[in-house]
């Protein structure tokens, strides 16, 4: 836990003055006071986040993180595992979604293997967008014992920080996290049920898009390995050792690495939150460097965003994951900050403010 605690140290508060002059330039804008939404109220956010007044994103950076599990043996996902490597080498070469979406937003994506089922041949391809974080070869079936041993639940976590510092050195500026891995919204939904005390039937959804038998199995498998884990909700390593992923504890460990650098980071969807929600048990400060995306089709999504009170962007019946959403966040958010930075005020504009303000 050395590193961890290390990192979580230097998680401050945000800065409130910086916002607060923040808020007194966007009411000087030429618009009527909060014309602009919630979108002022993100570029107050990052003036907080980085303590800079006129902040800029020149490194928009993605972390796309990978990882199999062993529940997939349980009849759980409606895509066999071989998928995992095969949309690894997809993201590779280019021709995923989450490649159109970040080239739209000039953002660059980092592939991390945390634990796919199979080695990533490095000689198929040019690799210099993927790094090798492998805890395993897919994690073990949780519903007939722990998932990973807490050690690789630390080791984990610790990998996810290790991306993010070095990467940072080569810039970043805003951080959006994405993942890919069949099964993975088995894992989710049990960190999910384990940490916000709900019951499994209200925070399971359907993943890729299961009919109704597997969805019924999904419900009873993540029971079954509750019950036989008994992962403690008051510890949160303990939880993903049990019930988690490895790429699950990846962007667990960017998150706080992101906010110990004051780096705003970007949700995606239901399986990086649950990261998200990993992290924020871990150092509740965390939320403050976090922008949710948007609202996922998946209904344990809304649970970890309703228990961190997060309040998303957009919702667009989005599931895919692998970063889009968090993409469109970052797109969003770099509006809001050019309005902050490029739009005149009142008096560089020479015009008259209503009768009201003066």
């Amino acid at each position: 836990m050395g590193r961890i605690e290390e990192i979580i140290k230097r998680i401050g508060p945000v800065d409130k003055k910086l916002k607060v002059e923040a808020q007194k330039r966007l009411d000087n804008l030429t618009k009527p006071q909060d014309s602009l939404g919630r979108l002022e109220e993100l570029a107050k956010k990052v003036v907080g986040i980085t303590g800079e007044k006129n902040p800029s994103f020149k490194n928009k950076v993605i972390f796309t993180m990978a990882g199999d599990h062993g529940v997939v043996k349980e009849g759980v996902s409606a895509f066999p595992q071989e998928v995992t490597p095969q949309m690894v080498y997809n993201f590779i070469r280019g021709g995923a979604g989450i490649n159109v979406l970040a080239r739209h937003i000039g953002a660059r994506v980092i592939v991390v293997d945390m634990g796919v089922a199979t080695k990533i041949q490095n000689a198929k391809f040019k690799m210099q967008n993927v790094i090798d974080k492998k805890i395993g070869y897919g994690t073990k079936n949780m519903a007939k014992g722990p998932a990973m041993t807490r050690e690789e639940a630390i080791e984990s976590i610790e990998a996810g920080i290790e991306v993010f510092e070095e990467e940072y050195k080569k810039g970043i500026d805003i951080l959006g996290l994405g993942d890919m891995g069949i099964g993975n919204t088995t894992p989710s939904s049990a960190v999910t049920a384990v940490i916000t005390g709900r019951p499994v039937e209200e925070v399971t959804g359907r993943g890729t898009g299961i009919n109704d038998g597997i969805f019924e199995n999904k419900i009873k498998v993540i029971k079954r390995a509750i019950k036989l884990n008994r992962p403690n909700p008051k510890d949160p390593i303990d939880v993903l050792a049990k019930v988690g992923g490895f790429e699950i504890g990846g962007l667990a460990g960017s998150f706080l690495a992101a906010a110990a650098h004051r780096i705003p980071v970007v949700t995606d969807g239901f399986i990086v939150t649950a990261g998200a929600l990993i992290a924020f048990e871990l150092e509740p400060k965390v939320k403050d460097y976090i922008f949710a995306s948007h609202s996922s089709v998946e209904v344990g999504h809304k649970a970890i965003l309703e228990r961190m009170r997060l309040r998303p962007l957009l919702d667009l019946d989005m599931r895919l994951g692998e970063g889009t959403g968090a993409c469109l966040g970052i797109s969003l958010i770099e509006v809001g900050v050019k309005v902050l930075t490029e739009m005149a005020t009142f008096e560089s504009a020479e015009v008259s403010k209503s009768l009201e303000e003066e």
